[in-house]
């Protein structure tokens, strides 16, 4: 007999809160005005302003919650007989279960650093240049990605944190008919004046209710992005800054060299062929390690805040599951007609028995009807 429960696949987690709900609106999005000055600017005109922000130089502390309805799990990561797969399951469980603090410094386009302090430990995502870094105290581990040229010129405070201005930068690309934009008012964050706009789904499918974020009065830059969930008093996601100081950060900020018994992952995307090696420092390449690139192509069905995104058969196989995370999947799953899936606050995720994966701001019920 089937536990009856609730997961969130690791795989798919880290976009739940950046992208999974703006994201597939993208593709039909509408281009604001551009920005004008005004004592009372339009809603088109306060969200343009944020293209211009990603010249700026700065420094901040970022708090950030979450309510998305998912368990409090004991971790795994001291536990010697813990799985890989389990171990990296409960730090994602953990990402979007307990508040965290971040400092972030932003020079221009290409140097950015977002550091998430733990107890007793430290996460960091660096870009310097071409130059990506991630680094893991706890766990020992770093990875270096060096970026092709063209993505010299591309915004460095991308680097897939879910800071304010990652998901305003989502939320932004999806005004579309299917959004209602709600009028500029003013409001404070850090000490900064800005405005804040809310965005609120027309479709009543949907279990998003609506996106609110605060921009900047002077440079344009999001300070705060909340999404709020139906039905649900608190904030599903939250994420604001706390402290804001504009200037350019120390340069020695972006630069970051890993301890000489760290294991470092290395892959190189300025060539047309992705190589990646795990060895211990400086990166040696291990034998059988070179792994061919390619990663599932997505269909999406629907439009709007009720899309529903779907990663072929044999993208989450069973024997993975079997083989690596067969006790957490089967705490956290609920078994469905076809498989197993989750319903947070804010998104669901379905895994068919043929390794389907289908994730969208609604209901599972909506999953299984698609996936049929």
């Amino acid at each position: 007999m089937k536990k009856k429960s609730t997961w969130l696949p690791a795989v798919v987690a880290p976009v739940v809160v950046a992208g999974a709900v703006a994201a597939p609106l993208a593709a039909s999005a509408a281009t604001p005005s551009p920005a004008t000055t005004g004592s009372h600017p339009t809603a088109a005109q306060v969200l343009a302003s944020v293209a211009h922000s990603d010249t700026l130089s700065y420094s901040g502390r970022i708090s950030q919650t979450s309510d998305l309805g998912l368990p409090s799990l004991p971790s795994t990561s001291g536990s010697s007989g813990a799985s890989s797969a389990q171990s990296g399951a409960s730090d994602v469980l953990d990402l979007l279960t307990a508040s965290h603090e971040a400092r972030v410094y932003v020079d221009g386009r290409s140097k950015a650093r977002v550091q998430v302090l733990d107890q007793l430990a430290e996460r960091d995502v660096i870009r310097n240049g071409r130059d990506v870094w991630t680094w893991d105290s706890k766990a020992d581990k770093a990875v270096h990605v060096t970026l092709p040229s063209s993505a010299a010129a591309a915004n460095g405070t991308d680097t897939g944190s879910a800071s304010p201005a990652d998901i305003a930068a989502r939320a932004i690309a999806g005004i579309t008919p299917s959004t209602r934009v709600g009028t500029p008012t003013t409001t404070s964050v850090a000490g900064h004046a800005a405005w804040q706009v809310r965005l609120t789904p027309k479709s009543s499918s949907t279990l998003v209710h609506d996106v609110v974020i605060a921009i900047d009065k002077s440079t344009g830059l999001p300070l705060s992005a909340r999404i709020d969930a139906r039905g649900q008093s608190t904030a599903a996601v939250s994420v604001r800054f706390s402290a804001l100081s504009y200037g350019p950060p120390k340069a020695s900020l972006f630069d970051f060299t890993p301890p000489s018994d760290a294991k470092v992952t290395t892959k190189d995307l300025s060539d047309a062929a992705e190589h990646s090696s795990t060895a211990k420092h400086p990166g040696l390449v291990a034998p059988g390690d070179v792994r061919a690139s390619g990663a599932p192509t997505p269909s999406v069905q629907g439009d709007g805040w009720s899309s529903i995104v779907t990663l072929p058969a044999g993208t989450f196989p069973k024997r993975q599951l079997d083989a690596d995370g067969s006790q957490l999947f089967g705490q956290l799953t609920k078994a469905v007609d076809g498989g197993r899936a989750v319903q947070t606050s804010l998104v669901s995720i379905l895994i068919t028995d043929d390794g389907r994966v289908l994730a969208g701001a609604v209901p599972v019920s909506a999953l299984e009807a698609a996936a049929e």
